[in-house]
């Protein structure tokens, strides 16, 4: 093989990554992973910082920001100057909330299934300013002309109790369970009802095609160490010039601080030369220093882009087999498991599911929950049947077990009356791991079934 040829995908690219051999890292989407060479760059940087630590916080860090901003920005067609990094997509989102300065009679609209922290975030915001916020309430699975319905109806029912809707947040990508969420047909209804789009796309950068200039979205955050093979903590957040005006500072609050001006006079920045001309926008210059912090993550998009590019054979060839594998190894998984993988209600024979467009699936494991008040009626029949208190003992003994004694791990949750697991595809797997995972699920849940997670 030339050295200028891709990589294959599946066990030939393990060479690039630092797994332990004896671990099989079927959960990429929660945390993510780097590759070597990008590693190496990482701890370029970090010892330039250690060598020079003025020049390089002070100068050099600045100049390698401004890079890697061009090429996020080029990757998701937007400008350059409409892009800036955070350190996750729950900072980007808590970031956007705080400065929307939520005032009395004002509104925040967002969806069930969401973020944990997110949605923890809202309610902290909650207790410090006049937010009122409601909850477009669903379960998996649901058709897009449905989940639009029950957003516009929520929109409406808020309107009607006198208050202005503000804002909504949405998710590209759902965590848990893991689908795509129609997210530009949101962002459309957003702009229709004059309600300020804010994305939460933690699983969207790397993952799938994305498009700024297309989407037009009013805020929108990514991790980039989730699925674009930055190390941790990256995120990008995309603000139009439009909307940039809403955020003045960062969290915490620092160098960058953009005043009201009624507000009293501060220090000026002790790390801008003052003698320089400066050619960036306020925006920018606000999330350039925040607090003192090892933000080499951030330019290493750079090297994580050359080694998609270079050893992958670049984003198309990443998404379409990342997302194939990972509906293979859904398919095979259920067959083995007798059960099914999650999509929209009523496809028909060949249709292709929207929810199943991306990296992550899931697969119903044959444990049901039981109802509160009895009243189980199941669409199929289960292994067994958990009571509300048993359940969530149930999965947390099967997550352990996997990494304990199977050296892997797959998340494990309860959504509507069924436990479920989670998988992620990646250039690295093949169907033959998800395969391997499979008989060890059966075998679990075979286990559950004789309560030896009471033991």
């Amino acid at each position: 093989m030339s050295a200028n040829q891709p990589t294959p995908f599946g066990k030939p690219m393990l060479k690039h990554w630092m797994f332990d051999p004896a671990y099989k890292n079927l959960n990429h989407g929660s945390f993510g992973a780097h590759p070597i060479p990008v590693r190496d760059a990482q701890r370029a940087y970090m010892d330039l910082a250690d060598k020079r630590p003025d020049p390089y916080i002070r100068g050099y860090h600045a100049e390698y920001l401004d890079k890697a901003r061009e090429a996020v920005a080029k990757l998701i067609n937007a400008q350059k100057s409409e892009c800036v990094f955070v350190k996750n997509a729950t900072t980007g989102v808590a970031t956007v909330l705080y400065n929307l300065a939520f005032q009395p009679g004002e509104a925040l609209i967002y969806f069930e299934p969401v973020y944990g922290a997110v949605e923890k975030g809202i309610v902290s915001l909650q207790e410090h300013v006049s937010l009122q916020a409601r909850k477009v309430s669903f379960q998996y699975p649901i058709s897009d002309d449905e989940l639009e319905r029950r957003f516009r109806e929520v929109i409406h029912q808020t309107r009607a109790e006198g208050l202005k809707v503000r804002a909504s947040v949405f998710d590209a990508i759902v965590s848990n369970p893991g689908v795509r969420f129609p997210f530009e047909r949101m962002t459309a209804v957003c702009r229709e009802e004059g309600i300020l789009s804010v994305i939460d796309a933690a699983h969207g950068i790397g993952h799938i095609h994305l498009d700024m200039e297309k989407l037009q979205p009013d805020f929108f955050v990514s991790n980039c160490h989730k699925w674009l093979y930055t190390p941790r903590s990256c995120a990008i957040l995309y603000t139009p010039a439009r909307n940039q005006h809403f955020l003045r500072t960062t969290l915490p609050t620092s160098w960058g601080f953009i005043p009201h001006p009624d507000s009293p006079a501060t220090i000026a920045s002790v790390l801008r030369d003052q003698n320089a001309v400066n050619k960036k926008s306020p925006y920018e210059e606000l999330f350039e220093f925040v607090a003192t912090s090892d933000d080499s993550a951030y330019i290493c998009v750079p090297a994580a882009l050359k080694f998609r590019a270079e050893i992958c054979g670049g984003e198309d060839a990443i998404i379409a087999y990342c997302q194939r594998i990972s509906n293979e190894g859904a398919d095979a998984v259920a067959a083995v498991l007798g059960t099914e993988v999650m999509q929209e209600p009523g496809l028909e024979p060949g249709q292709e599911s929207r929810m199943r467009q991306c990296a992550l699936t899931n697969v119903r494991l044959p444990i049901a929950v039981a109802s509160e008040d009895g009243t189980d009626s199941f669409d199929h029949t289960p292994l067994v049947v958990l009571s509300q208190e048993d359940a969530p003992r149930a999965f947390s003994w099967i997550q352990k077990k996997l990494m304990d004694d199977h050296h892997t791990f797959l998340p494990v949750f309860r959504h509507g009356s069924w436990l479920w697991t989670r998988l992620s595809g990646q250039t690295y797997l093949e169907k033959s791991d998800f395969e391997s995972v499979a008989n060890v699920l059966r075998d679990l849940c075979e286990r559950v079934a004789k309560k030896e997670f009471k033991a």
